[in-house]
């Protein structure tokens, strides 16, 4: 394919090996520069909604992660007493909503879409290349590449900063404010299901939720293993994503919890944690033939399972609007950024007020709960239906 059609990918992490496929079914050559020399199989697990799960299907992603996937029957949400506030169906998904919910490690949807990258001859993913500059010009952007042996250049019609929360992109691109600490860390482990009690290896989503704590865990690796996630109240904030983390500093910060918990919190040899933070709106993703997309655009805390829903989003319509317009591509960037702006907006303050309402206590953690047991499961499915029902 012609260089005129090259489209550079600045991260291979989901959102850009996501934006790396649809771009190339749009008829693109792209390029993608990973820092990494390698891409390792960290992380947690991942909650994949519908509204993730149709763009991984559309793209053949999902018959690569058929023995890796287990689709949770509902989201039971407990107090930290282990007293359940309500149950939300998420068996009904896929009638509801056209597509799936799913539920993985990160590690295997990555490999399934690093797999699929390499079967595609349009898509050149290149290991160890770090985007330190570009420049713009009439026939596109030519972005300055760090290797091992040296500074190359590359020649695009267009540059895709994918590069996560901490972005140099979003720095080049006139925003120099670092991210914000948001005054939490979250902690994770895996655990093998057979060994522990049946309601730990049921196919739900189980949140629990406490005072300045919470806690996530579901079965990821087809079942044979099981995700925990525990983000507690903190003033630790390294950045990082796999920071060593002491047991007996977890199990502090749970000291009121029942015993069923505290002894699985016991359980994992290996904890690891990493600060969470947030930035503010940008009133620009881009300049020019160059955008942002997912953690680098809008960082998403975790508090409804929507970071990487929303880099997969944030792919399927880019390479739809660039596609449109080929051969004026600050147009299709454009036109990407306007249709994305106001939807990553509203999921990331529904993100940050349920982080708020997770960690309540006393009587406001009393009205919470009673709010959510009078709205029942099924209306509160109905309530994400604007999120989950999105159509690409």
């Amino acid at each position: 394919m012609a260089r005129s059609r090259t489209v550079i990918i600045a991260g291979g992490g989901i959102g850009g090996l996501t934006a790396a496929l649809a771009l190339a079914r749009a008829g693109f050559r792209v390029v993608i520069a990973e820092q990494a020399p390698r891409l390792e199989e960290a992380g947690a697990g991942i909650q994949l909604s519908p509204n993730a799960t149709r763009i991984l299907n559309a793209l053949g992603v999902g018959e690569r992660l058929a023995a890796a996937i287990v689709a949770p029957t509902a989201l039971r949400v407990r107090t930290h007493h282990g007293r359940e506030i309500v149950r939300m169906p998420l068996e009904s998904a896929l009638a509801r909503y056209g597509a799936p919910y799913w539920v993985v490690h990160r590690g295997d949807l990555q490999s399934a879409l690093v797999a699929a990258v390499g079967h595609n001859a349009d898509i050149a993913l290149r290991l160890g290349a770090q985007v330190e500059d570009f420049a713009c010009h009439a026939k596109g952007v030519t972005v300055q590449l760090r290797t091992a042996t040296g500074v190359e250049d590359e020649h695009g019609i267009a540059l895709i900063g994918a590069d996560g929360l901490w972005s140099t992109l979003r720095a080049r691109l006139g925003d120099p404010q670092p991210p914000r600490f948001a005054q939490r860390t979250a902690w994770r482990a895996i655990l093998p299901a057979k060994p522990l009690v049946g309601e730990f290896r049921e196919p739900v989503v189980s949140l629990w939720l406490g005072p300045n704590a919470h806690l996530v865990l579901y079965p990821v690796n087809g079942g044979a293993a099981v995700n925990l996630v525990a983000i507690v109240r903190d003033h630790w904030n390294q950045p990082g994503w796999s920071s060593p983390g002491r047991r007996e500093e977890l199990l502090d910060h749970y000291s009121g919890w029942p015993p069923l918990v505290r002894n699985l919190l016991a359980l994992p040899d290996r904890w690891f944690k990493w600060a969470l933070f947030d930035r503010a709106r940008l009133r620009r993703w881009g300049k020019g033939p160059v955008t942002l997309l997912g953690d680098a655009a809008h960082p998403m805390l975790p508090f409804l399972a929507q970071g990487a829903a929303m880099a997969i989003e944030d792919a399927y319509v880019l390479a739809h609007e660039l596609g449109r317009y080929p051969d004026r591509p600050e147009r299709g960037l454009r036109r990407y950024e306007r249709r994305r702006r106001r939807r990553t907006a509203r999921v990331q303050r529904a993100a940050r007020w349920n982080g708020r309402i997770f960690h309540l206590k006393g009587p406001a953690a009393w009205w919470r709960n009673c709010q959510l047991r009078a709205l029942g499961g099924e209306h509160l499915l109905r309530r994400y239906d604007w999120l989950y029902g999105w159509q690409p």
